[in-house]
């Protein structure tokens, strides 16, 4: 079964979609899904959303939904200061899948336009990606890597693509600690619109391909119902154009999809 292995419902602070409504847009869709809350220690957005969620409550709710078209998992956002708490918080369930994602970078949520002030866009980008290569050394408890175009969606350059040209040395160091770690990428499809996205991922996914990874997830990071699903059969193919096998994980362990 092909698996969209990134979604997000209310048990995620900015996300409001009821668990029914994923899984009855992904069953006319004839997939399965993976729910993965978002979990940002110790940080609360400017709008005041705690990024967490008690996952005793999570599993309690959401256990009896989960089986062959379902699996339960968890968004966390990679940091240094709070890298032990989020290790044990990963294991207070038995969560099927663990995706690790670079949302804050020095504390700075990337999201708002604070963090791009007074820099252009070599710098902000290479900061990312730096602390991005040295948090996978210490998270490697996580399954996937999430969302390594996360930035593009919210820098605001005139060319906001992550280009492998421009950032060879730094994204060969975020794949290298990946493959080390046995950590899988994600496609996600969130930006499969965007003019020239696909191309740029392409020269990223090829360059993980060269340096040893074989595996991917999908997923459509989505919040909403109309999202879930979306680009995933495109993704699917677009992976097997690269050579790289779509997977997704149960009990943490890797399960090959099909389409």
């Amino acid at each position: 079964m092909l698996f969209d292995s990134h979604i997000h419902t209310n048990f995620s602070a900015d996300s409001e979609m009821k668990a029914q409504e994923a899984l009855e847009t992904a069953a006319r869709q004839g997939i399965g899904l993976v729910f993965t809350e978002h979990l940002d220690a110790d940080y609360i957005s400017k709008d005041g959303k705690a990024f967490s969620f008690a996952p005793h409550a999570y599993w309690q709710a959401y256990s009896r939904l989960r089986g062959e078209n379902l699996r339960l998992g968890v968004e966390i956002g990679m940091r240094e200061s709070t890298r032990d708490f989020s290790a044990e918080f990963s294991r207070r369930v038995p969560f099927d899948l663990v995706i690790c994602s670079q949302h804050l970078v020095d504390d700075i949520d990337i999201y708002y336009p604070d963090y791009y002030e007074d820099k252009d866009k070599q710098t902000a980008y290479h900061r990312y990606l730096v602390q991005m290569a040295e948090n996978l050394q210490t998270h490697a408890f996580g399954n996937v890597l999430g969302h390594i175009d996360y930035i593009c969606r919210y820098a605001p350059y005139e060319d906001a693509e992550l280009h492998y040209t421009e950032f060879a040395d730094e994204i060969d160091a975020v794949l290298k600690a990946a493959v080390a770690g046995d950590m899988v990428l994600e496609i996600n499809t969130r930006r499969f619109g965007a003019k020239g996205a696909l191309a740029n991922l392409a020269c990223i996914y090829k360059r993980y391909r060269e340096l040893g990874g074989q595996f991917v997830t999908l997923g459509s990071d989505a919040h909403a119902a109309d999202i879930v699903g979306a680009h995933l059969r495109q993704a699917f193919d677009f992976a097997e154009s690269l050579q790289l096998t779509p997977v997704t994980f149960h009990q943490r362990q890797m399960v090959r999809c099909s389409k």
